[in-house]
């Protein structure tokens, strides 16, 4: 068998140096989420298969704290309740099973953040349309294009690639340079024991 170990390695340090191109749009959508925060707003995320699983770190990374000791902030990846997921899905149809969640869920000022590798995915799609018509800012983690998806993002993080796995390698990258605006937002914003008045 061929080893490809060497290729892929020269793949993954080519996208990520492209990447550099994307920092101010991921400073951006960074500083979007710390004023959701402020406004006590949520983010939602989502995604199917490695993307569900970006979309859980990200989440973990806000509830829990990526560097600092800070409080948690809200934040709910839409595929962990698998009753809620597989009634969608058995009772209306799988592309559903994101948008009835955001439809019932999201309010003006929210973040809906949907993971795709293709942009194409009929429930992503779904989702961001109606993260749209709910009224919250939506960011599309995506890659090459953004396919349809990209159609309904306010804010499109847009992986220079159309290979699958470097895709979700800079979608790791993003979340957490995400992650440390966010934390060190969130730690200069703790709130202090307020001073007597006299």
């Amino acid at each position: 068998m061929p080893d490809q170990a060497e290729e892929q390695l020269s793949d993954h340090v080519a996208v990520a140096e492209a990447m550099r191109g994307l920092v101010p749009l991921v400073r951006e959508v960074g500083s979007l989420i710390c004023e959701a925060f402020a406004s006590g707003a949520v983010v939602y995320t989502f995604g199917n298969g490695g993307s569900a699983a970006d979309a859980q770190h990200l989440t973990g990374e806000l509830i829990g704290h990526y560097k600092r000791d800070r409080r948690p902030l809200p934040a709910v990846t839409l595929t962990t309740d698998p009753t809620v997921m597989t009634c969608i899905a058995n009772d209306y149809s799988y592309d559903d099973v994101f948008a009835r969640q955001v439809t019932a869920l999201a309010r003006p000022g929210d973040v809906v953040a949907a993971f795709t590798t293709s942009g194409r995915s009929p429930n992503v799609v779904a989702a961001l349309a109606a993260g749209r018509a709910k009224g919250a800012t939506t960011v599309l983690f995506g890659g090459g294009d953004g396919g349809p998806a990209r159609e309904h993002a306010d804010h499109a993080l847009l992986v220079p690639s159309t290979q699958t796995p470097r895709i979700q390698e800079m979608h790791t990258l993003s979340l957490h340079l995400i992650s440390e605006i966010v934390d060190v937002w969130a730690e200069a914003t703790e709130s202090t024991p307020e001073e007597p008045t006299a």
